[in-house]
């Protein structure tokens, strides 16, 4: 004990409480740190995202104003598109005399109404094709503050745009839905904008006929009255585009921030209308959250030093409490750096790491003689049930030739039946086999010639047989009664006529044995097939095959096993693969 105290004070050596307090150190850096870079990063995204709610808000109020005059507008413009009045005076072409008491009494009545309906300033033009109805306008010399709160209507003939270019590309009419807004003319220098929107003749729902056309003429200033910057902050930014891109007002800084690094510096929100095809954006910014932030930062970071005094005073006091202990036993512990599962602690004394050497030592005996237990109960296991499936298997075979010897005898062919019985008693000599489970290929393919033998007894020349066996098997070993059950089976279901022919054959593929049992028989539908290889049915369909098929996984594992190819009306071929065992040699193999 002592050499190996000694041995551990050597040149570099550093006590486990330098370590333990180096540890808890960087522990405690680390922790600080992290804590106090993600309660920050969680925060600033915690402000950054409730700022963008509340200007996304704040947008979407914006925007519901702006819906609300556009709305208003649009339901005015509805009057007049869905008043059937109107559309009736201006289908008809009257006299002079007539056309004045339309006009009195229809047109300039509904013009009016039109204009007044609205809460903001507003010019009307209506562009008529009728030619009967006066042209009424008032001359404008410009914009300015004269027309502040003007709410007028001028008539026009269609004849004075028929040959503009926004005439022309106005949309095609759908009924109650094709409406533009757009600044035509002197709007963009005036900063006014227009509502486009055609006055139809209804009567024909089939085909629209243009009668007329309506422009509402409103300031940008009216309508976005709503579209203030200083709802944002200062230093924001509200602006309104069309759905080409265009800019219709600003409030606030006189562009968007799109350069890549300015862009960085502001928070950038957009609203849709869906109606007018507008866009609303906003940019805030970042300042405005920053100022906030500062002053959270502050706190955590004095937060994160006193938490950093505290945890370091906590590391020294724990480290000085585990180092004085396990500095005791550091020579103990040095016994097992270089020992593996079955070293020992050997350790006296009375304290707690005395029952924690005792512990170990204990749980290392007991694991391996777990482990040595739970083998062999699987090796018994597994033994257990190999036997229980070949006593499964050698009644089953048993019954089948009974059976027969019972035909005979009840035909009266002894010759046959004594014939029979003879190749019965070969057959169930080499089936004992000295009760091994594992048995030289050539057993097995003369315990499966001695069931031929049998059953050709029975069937005469009706049954044809052919082994095929390569040599190079011989020198290997293979369960046995793998081969027989599948013979059985095709003289049992396979026939399908007077004759049937099997052709058995053995290869040695690499490291595999493989098996072929090839019949001429009826075959088997698909879904046959698959009821017979269900390992999880309980029919008795395909019960000696199941049987023979998990004899070998048991035996070599799930890679090995039975498959089987049929196509009804041509045959079946089963092919079994087993690995290739060198069979080991016993006095008694040529009984």
């Amino acid at each position: 004990m002592r050499r190996i105290a000694n041995s551990g004070k050597k040149a570099g050596y550093v006590p486990i409480g330098y370590k333990l307090m180096l540890s808890y150190m960087v522990f405690i850096v680390i922790l600080v740190s992290v804590n106090g870079y993600v309660s920050h990063s969680m925060y600033d995204a915690s402000m950054r995202k409730q700022t963008e709610i509340n200007i996304q808000g704040t947008l979407r109020q914006i925007k519901d104003n702006v819906s609300y005059k556009t709305d208003d507008l649009i339901r005015v413009s509805s009057m007049l598109y869905d008043d059937y009045n109107l559309m009736q005076s201006l289908r008809t072409y009257d006299e002079p005399g007539d056309n004045h008491n339309r006009m009195t009494n229809i047109i300039i009545p509904k013009l009016e109404v039109a204009t007044r309906s609205l809460g903001f300033s507003q010019r009307l033009f209506v562009y008529f094709h009728n030619t009967s109805v006066s042209e009424r306008y008032k001359l404008r010399t410009g914009g300015g503050s004269s027309d502040l709160l003007e709410q007028t209507y001028d008539i026009y003939y269609m004849s004075r745009i028929i040959d503009r270019d926004w005439y022309k590309t106005f949309p095609e009419e759908k009924y109650n839905e094709t409406m533009l807004w757009k600044q035509l003319e002197e709007d963009a220098e005036e900063k006014r904008i227009s509502l486009l929107r055609r006055i139809v003749d209804t009567n024909n729902p089939f085909k629209l006929q243009e009668i007329g056309l309506m422009r509402f003429n409103v300031r940008l200033s009216d309508l976005f009255e709503s579209v203030d910057y200083s709802k944002l902050g200062y230093g924001s930014m509200v602006q309104v585009k069309d759905s080409e891109g265009n800019t219709l007002y600003t409030s606030g800084m006189t562009e968007l921030q799109e350069d890549e690094e300015q862009s960085k510096k502001y928070i950038t929100i957009e609203e849709k209308m869906g109606k007018q095809g507008w866009s609303i954006i906003a940019q805030v910014p970042i300042t405005i959250i920053e100022q906030e932030a500062v002053r959270v930062r502050n706190f955590i970071i004095a937060v994160c030093v006193l938490c950093f005094v505290l945890f370091t005073f906590a590391g020294i006091f724990i480290s000085r409490y585990f180092s004085i202990r396990i500095t005791k036993f550091v020579s103990v512990l040095n016994a097992f750096r270089e020992g593996n599962l079955h070293k020992r602690i050997n350790y006296r004394g009375k304290d707690e790491f005395s029952q924690i050497a005792t512990a170990l030592n204990g749980m290392g005996e007991d694991v391996g003689a777990l482990i040595n237990k739970v083998y062999l109960t699987q090796l018994q296991k597994k033994e257990a049930e190999l036997e229980m499936l070949q006593t499964q298997i050698n009644p089953h075979f048993l019954y089948n030739t009974l059976s027969s010897i019972n035909q005979l005898a009840k035909f009266g062919e002894n010759e046959k039946l004594q014939k029979m019985v003879q190749e019965l008693a070969r057959f169930y000599r080499l089936t004992l086999s000295s009760g091994r489970t594992l048995i030289p290929i050539a057993s097995e393919v003369e315990h499966s010639n001695a069931y031929v033998d049998i059953q050709k007894v029975k069937y005469g020349g009706r049954l044809e047989v052919m082994f095929d066996i390569d040599v190079n098997v011989w020198p290997y070993e293979t369960i046995k009664l793998i081969l027989q059950p599948f013979i059985e089976n095709s003289l049992k279901h396979a026939w399908s006529g007077d004759r049937i022919h099997i052709r058995v054959t053995a290869r040695n593929a690499g490291d595999d044995i493989v098996f072929r049992i090839i019949d001429d028989g009826m075959g088997m539908l698909p879904e046959r097939l698959k009821e017979i290889m269900n390992h999880s049915a309980e029919s008795e369909t395909g019960y000696g095959i199941r049987n023979i098929d998990q004899r070998i996984k048991l035996q070599y594992g799930s890679n090995y096993g039975v498959t089987i190819c049929s196509r009804l009306g041509i045959g079946t071929t089963v092919q079994i693969v087993i690995p290739a065992k060198r069979r080991k040699f016993f006095l008694n193999d040529e009984e």
